[in-house]
């Protein structure tokens, strides 16, 4: 696979609402953690246990942050490349001719970021695809060009 391909990232948004949606989470489990320990222990055994799981919260920033940084893709002539895996990495390769439908999706946390996910669907039900974190306007100019696309080489069957 030539590596030298032109790779769109996901916005920078991305990172930071999985960053809020951690903190969200490990906020309160510190306080939880700290406080049951404390209150079944002792103090210090609060606070190593506050730690302990501070620790961890940091810890799986560094992954959110590298799993962020790598999903890409990029538009080629006659299929989208779909990059992303940290440990193991996996490109999918999806022929615009073969895109049954590509819809955008935005949760909650994607619409307060201003992001959505695309999302395009094939007949393989292995090979559907996404792409995270995308500003909402660049994921509808996708969606749109990816249906333009998968009609006209649809068409050419």
């Amino acid at each position: 696979m030539n590596d030298s391909q032109d790779w769109t990232t996901p916005s920078t948004r991305l990172l930071a609402m999985r960053r809020t949606q951690l903190t969200l989470i490990a906020i309160p489990a510190i306080t939880a953690v700290g406080l049951l320990g404390g209150i079944m222990g002792s103090a210090e055994l609060g606070g190593l246990l506050a730690l302990g799981v501070m620790a961890v919260a940091l810890a799986w920033e560094r992954l959110l942050y590298r799993r962020v940084r790598a999903w890409a893709y990029a538009e080629r002539d006659d299929d989208l490349l779909v990059r992303r895996g940290v440990m193991i990495r996996k490109i999918s390769v999806v022929p615009y001719g073969r895109m049954q439908f590509v819809d955008v999706t935005a949760g909650p946390f994607e619409r307060m970021f201003g992001l959505a996910t695309v999302r395009m669907h094939t007949a393989a039900a292995a090979s559907d695809a996404r792409i995270p974190g995308l500003v909402a306007a660049e994921a509808a100019r996708l969606r749109d060009a990816l249906a333009a696309l998968g009609e006209a080489q649809a068409a050419g069957l």
